[in-house]
């Protein structure tokens, strides 16, 4: 049976969705940071995985909300260890979270302009895509590593719409992070939505200081 747009997206002419923890599962992001790279840190240094995931957090909270934390490059020098290549290792756990790829289909048939921005780095995009058949569905596709900000700096907005040219008040975008949305609104993008259930091998949030959803498909009725 066809489904509807939920009222949210009637008045909608730019459709922006990220990619991790929006459109495809978390959980590959996660396992690869939270287990594997931190259980290759303790074994390349002889320390203890406690030890290697105090040090991985020291560095996050040191470059959190900057384009180095998302960096494979960059956190590839500062472990000495390859990063892409373990998400090379790992990409059979690439998938859409549920209800995903059914929502872009259908509004992949809709006169919404539909884009990806992503805090990504170009490399972990291309496997992904690689991967998935996640790039037939937009008409464009922004990272964050393109311009000089993450989308956690509402200046990144500004460098955006220099190049895509959207109407604030005719634009929706979703995202699995607050820090990005508070971004957004700050910038003055009214239309802003949460994914609630970013990672499936994780208890998603029970609320949302913006309007929240399970997933992509609860965006269709």
């Amino acid at each position: 049976m066809k489904k509807t747009r939920n009222k949210i997206l009637n008045q909608c002419e730019t459709l922006m969705l990220d990619m991790d923890g929006t459109i495809l599962d978390l959980s590959y992001d996660s396992h690869i940071w939270l287990k594997i790279i931190p259980e290759k840190l303790a074994k390349k240094r002889c320390i203890p995985i406690t030890s290697a995931i105090s040090l991985m957090n020291e560095h996050v909270v040191r470059m959190q909300n900057t384009l180095e934390w998302y960096c494979i490059d960059n956190w590839s020098k500062l472990l000495d260890i390859d990063v892409l290549e373990i998400h090379r290792a790992e990409k059979e756990r690439i998938r859409y979270l549920p209800g995903a790829k059914s929502f872009l289909q259908e509004i992949s048939n809709s006169s919404i302009r539909v884009i990806l921005v992503s805090n990504s780095h170009r490399d972990t995009l291309n496997l992904k895509l690689k991967e998935t058949d996640l790039g037939d569905y937009f008409e464009a596709i922004y990272l964050s590593h393109d311009f000089v900000y993450p989308k956690e700096n509402p200046l990144f907005w500004k460098e955006l719409m220099a190049k895509e040219s959207f109407k604030k008040n005719k634009t929706v975008f979703v995202d699995d992070n607050q820090s990005v949305l508070e971004s957004a609104s700050i910038f003055g993008i009214k239309s802003l939505i949460q994914i609630l259930n970013p990672d499936s091998q994780q208890p998603g949030l029970k609320s949302s200081d913006f309007f929240g959803v399970e997933n992509l498909s609860c965006l269709l009725i």
